[in-house]
C-alpha cells in the first residue's frame, strides 16, 4: 500500500498571524510618525514621511491586512494617542486641513494592496508593478486629500497648487517603497502578498 502524503498546508495566514501582522504594520506606520513634519506654504498640511506607510503596507502585506493596520492606527490616533507626525493625536487632525489625507490612507492601503496582489497572481514583473501599486496608492490619497483641503481653504486653486509642493518627495517615497517591497518579497515570498495566498 503506497504511503499516504500529509495534506498540503495552506498558505493562507492564520487569524493569529493576521492579527500580529496588522499590529506590527500599524506600529511601523506609527514609527514613521517619529519623523517631524515640515510645514511649507499656506495649506496647513505638513510634509511627512508617515504618508508612505499606507501604500508601503499595501505592497508588502496585501490590501486586507494593510487596511486593517491603517484603521487601527487611525482609531488609536482618534482616541488621543500622539501617533501622527509631530506627536499629533485626537480628533483635531481629522477635521483640520490634513484630515482628507488621513482618511485617504485607508484607500491608499487598499488600492496599493489590490494592485500588488493582482500583479502577484499574474506573475507580472515585480518591481514595475510594485511601483504602479505604490503610485496608485499615493494618487488615491491625493484624490481624497485635495478636495478636503479645498473645502478647508475655500479655494480649489490653493488646495491644488499648495499640494504640488508634496509631489517630488512623495514620488521619491513611491520609489523607495517599491524597492523595499521588492527586496522583502524576494526574501519572504510566502509571508507577504502572493499569487495564491490572497
Amino acid at each position: 500500500m503506497p504511503e499516504q502524503l500529509p495534506p498540503a498546508t495552506s498558505r493562507r495566514a492564520t487569524p493569529a498571524a493576521d492579527i500580529a501582522t496588522t499590529v506590527v504594520v500599524a506600529a511601523f506606520i506609527a514609527v514613521l510618525g517619529l519623523f517631524p513634519g515640515v510645514y511649507v506654504g499656506a495649506t496647513g498640511v505638513p510634509i511627512v514621511v508617515q504618508n508612505a506607510g499606507p501604500f508601503l503596507a499595501g505592497v508588502l502585506v496585501g490590501a486586507r491586512r494593510a487596511v486593517l493596520a491603517v484603521v487601527l492606527l487611525l482609531a488609536l490616533v482618534a482616541i488621543g494617542l500622539p501617533l501622527l507626525s509631530g506627536g499629533r493625536g485626537g480628533i483635531a487632525p481629522f477635521v483640520g486641513p490634513s484630515g482628507g489625507f488621513l482618511f485617504g490612507w485607508i484607500l491608499s492601503a487598499l488600492v496599493a494592496g489590490l494592485i500588488a496582489q493582482a500583479a502577484a497572481r499574474t506573475r507580472a514583473p515585480r518591481l514595475p508593478m510594485l511601483l504602479v501599486a505604490a503610485l496608485a496608492g499615493l494618487l488615491v490619497d491625493y484624490a481624497v486629500g485635495i478636495p478636503w483641503l479645498a473645502v478647508q481653504t475655500g479655494s480649489w486653486s490653493t488646495a491644488f497648487t499648495g499640494s504640488l509642493v508634496f509631489v517630488p518627495g512623495d514620488l521619491a517615497k513611491v520609489v523607495i517603497a517599491a524597492l523595499i517591497a521588492s527586496v522583502v518579497h524576494r526574501a519572504l515570498p510566502d509571508r507577504l502578498v502572493g499569487a495564491r495566498s490572497r
